[in-house]
């Protein structure tokens, strides 16, 4: 079987390089580095990293970098990039609902949605955390946006997405209250030019339920602001305008 994000992103590398929510790299990349106080001897690892635009911006700034992505197609374009740049990221193809690696890391990035929250069940959506938590040395940190649940519950889903300057339209959009899914067909061109419509199945968190996970996956601390595209800052409070959170969770010892 096939997944809603599989099919997404088996030829959509170029494409996803050009929507408007992929522009902020620099500044998100500037987040991380105050995050670790310009310590270029911290490793990362770049969760669901698609394309790898984080990726190779902090590989430029001189860190070491692991990425990794469930997509080949999202890859190949990652490694073209990477050699396009003269960096050296080490990208792998591998899933983020299974164990990979065991304190091995400082810091862990999952931005823009990447792989938490597309699982089709809160279990695997979980299973991603603890994973990344267990990637992570005693107090390392996870960097992550996902999204708002405040958001639908005060707004339109239909009518905010409808307002991006995309390529790709969303249509008959469905929030469910009772599971805080919100379902949807949405049609883009991929990379060989071709329209293609799918059935998306993504799920809002509130920043309670968020917290209460993060912490039952092994973070100590947990820290959720409102996330605004290219400036990523602590500083900026969730409220239900922000259709994305920004958390820093760091792990326990």
């Amino acid at each position: 079987m096939t997944h809603w994000y599989e099919a997404l992103f088996a030829n959509f590398g170029r494409t996803y390089d050009k929507e408007c929510f992929t522009q902020g790299t620099i500044g998100e990349v500037d987040f991380v580095e105050r995050e670790l106080g310009g310590d270029r001897a911290k490793r990362i690892l770049d969760i669901a990293c698609g394309t790898g635009r984080h990726s190779i911006e902090l590989a430029k700034r001189g860190y070491r970098v692991v990425g990794f992505d469930l997509s080949a197609g999202q890859l190949r374009v990652a490694r073209e990039k990477a050699a396009a740049a003269g960096v050296a990221v080490d990208f792998q193809q591998r899933d983020a609902t299974v164990p990979h690696f065991q304190a091995e890391f400082e810091a862990a990035l999952m931005f823009c949605e990447g792989a938490f929250p597309l699982m089709e069940t809160d279990e695997k959506n979980f299973a991603i955390l603890q994973h990344a938590a267990a990637a992570l040395r005693p107090g390392g940190k996870l960097l992550l946006t996902t999204l708002n649940a405040l958001f639908p519950l005060f707004h339109s889903v239909k009518d905010f997405l409808a307002a991006k300057e995309s390529g790709a339209v969303s249509e008959k959009l469905t929030f469910d209250l009772l599971t805080f899914r919100n379902r949807g067909e949405f049609t883009f061109t991929d990379d060989a030019g071709a329209s293609q419509t799918i059935e998306t199945d993504e799920r809002f968190y509130t920043p309670a339920e968020l917290s209460w996970l993060l912490k039952s996956a092994g973070f100590a601390s947990v820290q959720i602001a409102g996330c605004r595209m290219g400036q990523f800052s602590r500083d900026h409070v969730l409220t239900p305008d922000d259709f994305e959170m920004l958390v820093v969770a760091e792990k326990g010892p």
